[in-house]
């Protein structure tokens, strides 16, 4: 349950959490993580997105202190007056990649599968076509020896005969944990993240670089990736009221929708209390 005064860390996800949508963020919700700020709180995006999407991320999360991409993969502190300083960078490699597709794709069949693999200003994801992706812009068909050939971010897997959760269910009986860390975000993908890698991993990078403890901490999320911060932060856990079931089941308190600037609505009532 969330504590009485403030917390001392507030990170919240983005697509479907913070931002809207229309994929805009409100003019209300810069002004109230602002004030957050000047009240003396650090704020931390933590989100899916790679650190090719830096930019967008930036501008959706001005405030930010810390950004938390790449599920848990890439940790920036963006508070260094030298500038932006990268505290947490893993990869899976295109080897064990190839090992847990093939022992998937035994089991559920073909899988359309792209890769993450470039950190450039929006660089493309690789891989399989499929029209259900919802950024085709950032999107470039390469074959599947090409995407197997390099180290990468995170890669995303999906077949036509499951629903990505069964599809989660059924990859996480089959990967170690060894071998990865698997979850989705909502896009209609499994994502194959490096082993140990999820937002409360990358959470705890901040949080031990700011000396702050897991219990001091307040999430907000929408989607599976976000399971691990709402198990790790204890000062409170908020889910937006579009969230997915099993998040909003992990937490303590729901806000209004994401199209509702439901994280700025609670955060304004937290800072006026």
């Amino acid at each position: 349950m969330t504590r009485p005064g403030l917390p001392k860390l507030i990170a919240t996800d983005l697509d479907g959490t913070l931002v809207r949508s229309d994929e805009t963020v409100s003019a209300y919700t810069h002004e109230v993580l602002d004030r957050v700020r000047a009240a003396g709180i650090p704020v931390v995006g933590a989100t899916g997105r790679g650190p090719r999407l830096t930019e967008l991320t930036r501008n959706d999360i001005r405030a930010a202190d810390f950004l938390v991409m790449a599920g848990g993969g890439r940790v920036v502190d963006q508070s260094d007056p030298a500038g932006p300083l990268v505290l947490r960078d893993e990869r899976l490699s295109g080897a064990v990649l190839a090992r847990i597709l093939a022992d998937l794709e035994a089991a559920v069949g073909p899988l359309t599968v792209m890769v993450e693999a470039s950190d450039e200003h929006d660089a493309p994801l690789w891989g399989d076509y499929h029209p259900s992706w919802p950024y085709q812009d950032r999107f470039e068909a390469r074959s599947r020896a090409e995407c197997l050939s390099c180290d990468m971010l995170k890669a995303f897997a999906r077949t036509a005969d499951h629903h990505v959760d069964e599809l989660l269910a059924v990859a996480r009986r089959i990967v170690p944990a060894e071998l990865a860390t698997l979850t989705q975000a909502g896009l209609g993908f499994v994502e194959i993240c490096p082993p140990g890698v999820d937002k409360s991993t990358g959470l705890t990078v901040v949080a031990e670089r700011l000396g702050v403890d897991p219990a001091e901490v307040l999430v907000f999320g929408d989607q599976p990736n976000d399971l691990p911060m709402f198990g790790w932060a204890g000062w409170g856990r908020v889910a937006v009221a579009n969230a997915h079931p099993d998040v909003r089941a992990a937490a303590d308190e729901i806000t209004l929708r994401n199209d509702d600037d439901g994280v700025a609505v609670y955060l304004d009532r937290l800072l006026s209390r």
